[in-house]
């Protein structure tokens, strides 16, 4: 009986003892990591691409009496090239300034006219290029598997550019054809200038994005000098106005978060 007594005395010493012991270690706490919040912070971002741009119509004073006019005009593919800074404020909402420079795009185009007494032809060829400064906004539409697609606005300045204007004309007033040729100095011009975008986003990491993006550009019009002929005569004012110049323009772009995500580390708790 002794020998029992014994026994069950030495596993209760046994058992308290291990109970001490435990009570100076360290307890784990279960660990839940914070959910992240994506908030704000500046961004900077690149961009190239290239441009498909539209002119509405060729204006010069020469051709008000004219009866009718029917004109076919193009402008061959740019690059664009842009940089900017912006501000992300929350997850769906960010904004930024943006400067780029469009190179130049080779401009061709044909004018068939109809005027009393006579008809007539023009071919015209020029450059353009132009600087574009844009403030934007977007608002982010959701993510999915690291994609975000996005709408975005904007609104700022074109200087546009059109150099070595040329006008080829052919008149024919009945009596024979009388070829003709006109040159229109440089002229850069600052336009109003408004955007509309869209696209998809790729978060590459918490702090790179990747875009693909599609944009319409109204850079307002264009303008020449004074068209002159060959020997230099320019009898009267008259140049030559670009009408409502557009693009539909494609980009890549990214973009480089300049916070950085908090780091968290989970707390070690001990008792004693």
């Amino acid at each position: 009986m002794r020998s029992v007594k014994f026994l069950i005395a030495a596993g209760a010493a046994s058992l308290l003892s291990s109970v001490a012991f435990a009570a100076d270690m360290p307890i784990a706490v279960p660990y839940a990591p914070p959910v992240v919040e994506d908030f704000g912070g500046w961004y900077l971002r690149g961009d190239i691409g290239f441009s498909n741009q539209r002119v509405d119509r060729l204006n010069n004073v020469l051709d008000a009496g004219n009866t009718t006019s029917v004109q076919n005009l193009g402008f061959n593919t740019a690059g664009i090239f842009g940089l900017g800074v912006g501000y992300k404020v929350n997850n769906w909402f960010r904004a930024d300034v943006t400067g780029e420079y469009r190179g130049n795009s080779q401009f061709f185009g044909s004018d068939h006219i109809t005027f009393p007494g006579g008809v007539g032809t023009d071919t015209y060829h020029a450059t353009k290029n132009e600087w574009v400064v844009l403030a934007n906004a977007y608002v982010d539409l959701g993510t999915w598997w690291c994609v975000t697609p996005f709408i975005g606005a904007g609104v700022g300045g074109a200087r546009v550019s059109i150099n070595n204007f040329t006008d080829v004309g052919i008149t024919n007033l009945g009596g024979g054809a009388l070829p003709g040729l006109a040159f229109g100095d440089n002229v850069s011009k600052w336009n109003f200038a408004w955007a509309v975008h869209a696209g998809l986003a790729y978060k590459v990491t918490p702090n790179f994005t990747v875009e693909l993006a599609y944009r319409y550009l109204d850079m307002g019009d264009g303008l020449t000098g004074d068209l002159r002929t060959f020997d230099g005569t320019n009898n009267v004012n008259n140049p030559t106005t670009f009408k409502n110049i557009t693009s539909h323009d494609l980009k890549l772009g990214v973009r480089w978060d300049l916070s950085s995500p908090p780091v968290y580390a989970p707390p070690l708790v001990r008792k004693g």
